[in-house]
Parts: structure tokens; C-alpha cells; sequence
């Protein structure tokens, strides 16, 4: 049975991430050439994000995040790929079919990282969520292989939000947590400082995954070079959750919070420097483990440790961080694209650790 599980929450991670793969790599690039211009990419990819930021808030109060609404996600999820073979070409429409992915995919994550986190080991939890950084990776190298375009962008996310649908589902029959009747102890403000941080980190993530690609192209590297520079990081990033299970023993969680965040900021500011180096580039890419493997394993194990609803824990650190952050990174980003994104991504990743330095 414990096998069993492993295996399809191996499957669910690979087909996940690269959904999410296809979605921050080459939809800014589709959109791009489809004649949105950075503020409105800026504004479209920010809509998923805040949808994650909103959800938590309605299940603190009103809902429980039980298998039904589960399903009812899944299907949204599909549906709302499906109907962007038709939207995509129009700002509004495409606005509107993002706001409904954005809320169904929102459910989706938190459900199934809670399972994994119930039932995994640190150490079984990283290698099997590497799984996810592998499907990222292949997706990457493999639409870059080809002459990319609209339809065959909504192709994949179509095919892998449907793969991702039913690993999901199967994953949701090991779900043996009760709902929480009472979310009155849930507090942010008790530890508003961590909240904050969380934040920005993922702010600073903004021109990172929105604006990445086009930014190296921008900048004289090609979209294969750029496609393997992303690659790098998923690599480093494979390794790093292969491995991390010592070190998450060893040292404290919010510990190595702090060393992640710090990394982070010195990570986007080489990029600014080094943005048309594409040696430096592939070094940089490598901090990529702390920035993204062991700083989001540190933090959803540090908030399961903390937090007795452990649903609506990951639920809020997905929307706050991943959610809100993501979304006003992406807004952000897209409003100051130019010689300074970067820069002003470290700014964001430096203030995110002096708030949680001490």
C-alpha cells in the first residue's frame, strides 16, 4: 500500500510540474508572440497566482477542502485548458479562463501535499517529490525542440492536466485526515513576520517565472540555451531534494529558511550582473536547490510542524507565498521589465531574510 502510494504521488509530481513547466516557460513567450505586451503577460499569469491567494480565505470561513470539492477542481482544471483553444487570442476571455484555472488548480497541490506529508519520511518526501523537478525538466528540453506555438502549447497543458487529474484522484482515495470543524486557532498574525517573508520570497520569484525566457532572449541567449539554462536549475534542484533528507535532520527547519532566502537574493543579483554570461549563467542556476528544492521543503515542513490544520497550512502558504507573491511578482515584473528586474528581485529576496534573520 505505502508502495503504492509513493507511486503515484511520483506520477502526480512529474505530470504537475510540467504542466506548471509549459505554463511559466513557454505560455509568456506564446502570449508574447501573440501580441500581449509585458504588462498584460504580467497581468494574465498573475491572475492563477491570486486565485491561490483568495481560496484559503474562503475555506477558512466557509468550506472544508474534502474529496468533492477535490473532484470538482480536477474537472475545472481540465475545463479550463480545454476552453483556451478559443480564449487565448483575447484578452478578456483569456483573463476570465484564468481566473477558473487559477481557482480549481488552487485546490489541487495543498490536498495532495498534505497526504504526501502525512504519509512520507523527510527523506522518502524529497525523493519522491524529485519526481516533479524531473517532469519540469523534460517538458523544458522537449517543447524547445520544437517550433513551439499556441495550439501546441494548450496541446500539452490539455494532455497533462488531464494525466494530473487522474493520479490525483487515485492519491485522494489515501486521504485518511478529518476535516478541521474548528479554524478559529488558525492564526497569521502570530507569526506575521514568517508570513510576510514568505511573501516576498515568492515575489521575488516574479521575474523568474514570468519573464525568464524572454528576458535571456532579450539579451542574446538563444530559446535552446535559455530551455537548458532552465534545466540546469532543475537538476541542481533534483539533487538537492535526492540528498536533503540529512540535512533536514541535521539542522533546524527555519535555519535553513534563512539560508535559502539569503542565497536567493544573492541569485538574482548576479543575474543582473551576469545576464548575457551564459557560463555564469549555468552557475547561477545552480543555487536553484536552496532557492527553490530546500527552501519550499524546509517551509511546508516547518508550517505542517507548527500548525495543527495542516490542509489549510499549505493551503495558505500557497496562496500568500505562491499566490499573492506570485501574483504581485508578475504584475510587478511585468510593469518594470528592463535592465533592472533583477536587481530589484534581490532587493525583494534581501528583504524577505532580514525579516526573518533573528
Amino acid at each position: 500500500m505505502q508502495q503504492m502510494l509513493k507511486t503515484k504521488l511520483a506520477l502526480f509530481y512529474f505530470f504537475y510540474f510540467a504542466l506548471i513547466g509549459v505554463y511559466i516557460i513557454f505560455l509568456p513567450k506564446v502570449l508574447y508572440e501573440l501580441g500581449y505586451t509585458t504588462s498584460s503577460i504580467g497581468i494574465i499569469l498573475s491572475i492563477a497566482a491570486l486565485m491561490r491567494f483568495v481560496t484559503p480565505f474562503l475555506f477558512l470561513k466557509l468550506f472544508d477542502l474534502n474529496k468533492k470539492i477535490f473532484i470538482l477542481a480536477l474537472i475545472f482544471t481540465i475545463a479550463s485548458i480545454g476552453v483556451s483553444y478559443y480564449t487565448i487570442y483575447q484578452f478578456y476571455l483569456y483573463f476570465i479562463t484564468s481566473i477558473i484555472f487559477g481557482l480549481s488548480i488552487s485546490l489541487i497541490l495543498p490536498f495532495v501535499e498534505t497526504i504526501a506529508l502525512e504519509k512520507l519520511d523527510k527523506d522518502s518526501y524529497g525523493k519522491i517529490r524529485l519526481f516533479g523537478s524531473i517532469g519540469f525538466m523534460l517538458i523544458a528540453l522537449g517543447v524547445s525542440m520544437y517550433e513551439f506555438n499556441t495550439t501546441l502549447v494548450i496541446n500539452y497543458l490539455l494532455i497533462l492536466s488531464i494525466l494530473i487529474s487522474i493520479t490525483a484522484y487515485q492519491i485522494s482515495n489515501f486521504d485518511l485526515i478529518k476535516p478541521q470543524e474548528d479554524n478559529s486557532s488558525f492564526s497569521i498574525i502570530q507569526n506575521y513576520k514568517l508570513w510576510v517573508s514568505l511573501f516576498l520570497m515568492q515575489l521575488s520569484f516574479g521575474a523568474y517565472y514570468n519573464f525568464f525566457t524572454i528576458y535571456e532572449t532579450d539579451h542574446g541567449i538563444s530559446i535552446i540555451s535559455t530551455s537548458y539554462l532552465w534545466s540546469v536549475g532543475v537538476i541542481a534542484e533534483v539533487l538537492m531534494l535526492y540528498f536533503q533528507g540529512s540535512i533536514l535532520k541535521k539542522y533546524p527547519l527555519i535555519t535553513l529558511i534563512k539560508l535559502s532566502t539569503l542565497l536567493t537574493a544573492l541569485r538574482w543579483f548576479l543575474t543582473y550582473l551576469f545576464a548575457s554570461n551564459i557560463i555564469m549563467l549555468y552557475f547561477i542556476q545552480t543555487i536553484h536547490a536552496f532557492s527553490f528544492a530546500l527552501y519550499h521543503t524546509s517551509v511546508i515542513m516547518y508550517l505542517f510542524s507548527i500548525y495543527k490544520n495542516k490542509k489549510l497550512a499549505q493551503q495558505f502558504f500557497l496562496g500568500i507565498a505562491y499566490g499573492l507573491g506570485g501574483a504581485v511578482g508578475a504584475i510587478v515584473a511585468g510593469e518594470f521589465y528592463g535592465e533592472y528586474l533583477f536587481l530589484s528581485s534581490a532587493f525583494f529576496a534581501l528583504l524577505s531574510y532580514i525579516l526573518i534573520k533573528r
